[in-house]
């Protein structure tokens, strides 16, 4: 995927402050990461076309720079009291794909595609990587998830853990508009996470799932893209 970071712009289901976005090149030094603490999840196979240097996983797992009563937020013990009924695609119903339109400006690089019809608000998957509170200003796939009344910033690394969530390109330059946002969820344990689902349309079997990461996102990323994909987005340039 040519674009990374999933930035939480949410248009159908949630809207979430600015402040809850995180844009990371502007922030902090890059902070050495403590050692990873693995929750109940454990690794499993991993899909086609995955990277050799990312490792799959299809539950969140644990940083330590998370505080007790923060896990205590997004885990609660007292997990019998959280029940899901929401309506969730088939397995097996993404898989990722390489792409190969010279157009699309993720060319050469790839995207998550349906396999199947998916029906209009369906929880699709979940954005699955390493639950942290540190700063990862080198990492372009951090979501955040949570901010804590004590404005602590929880989000979610999937740059070297993650699953098929990490591919999800941009609408932009592809299609007039997304067919899928972010949701926050709760799953039958209770746990907090953040999820894709459909939109209010069908995605047919065959269409790439697309997201968009908000302006905001593109605009801290200006030095990096060139003028004319700036004008292909409707952006301003530096000199505009």
């Amino acid at each position: 995927m040519a674009i990374r970071l999933l930035a939480p712009a949410l248009t159908a289901f949630l809207s979430l402050p600015p402040s809850q976005l995180r844009v990371n090149r502007a922030r902090s030094p890059f902070h050495r990461q403590l050692p990873l603490q693995m929750t109940r999840g454990h690794s499993t196979k991993r899909p086609p076309h995955w990277p050799d240097n990312v490792r799959y996983i299809a539950e969140p797992q644990y940083h330590a720079s998370v505080p007790k009563h923060i896990r205590e937020i997004l885990r609660p013990r007292s997990q019998s009291t959280h029940h899901q009924t929401t309506l969730q695609a088939p397995k097996h119903s993404i898989t990722i794909q390489h792409i190969s339109d010279p157009s699309h400006p993720a060319h050469g690089q790839y995207g998550l595609f349906a396999t199947k019809k998916i029906p209009p608000r369906t929880l699709i998957l979940d954005y699955i990587g390493e639950v942290h509170c540190d700063d990862r200003p080198t990492s372009d796939y951090d979501l955040s998830l949570y901010r804590s009344p004590d404005n602590i910033s929880v989000g979610v690394d999937a740059q070297s853990v993650g699953n098929e969530a990490r591919f999800i390109n941009d609408y932009r330059g592809v299609k007039a508009k997304p067919n899928v946002v972010f949701q926050e969820r709760r799953t039958d344990h209770g746990e907090l996470r953040m999820s894709i689902w459909s939109g209010s349309e069908v995605i047919r079997k065959g269409d790439e799932l697309l997201l968009s990461y908000g302006k905001s996102w593109w605009r801290a990323r200006r030095d990096e893209i060139t003028v004319d994909t700036l004008s292909e987005l409707n952006l301003p340039t530096a000199s505009s």
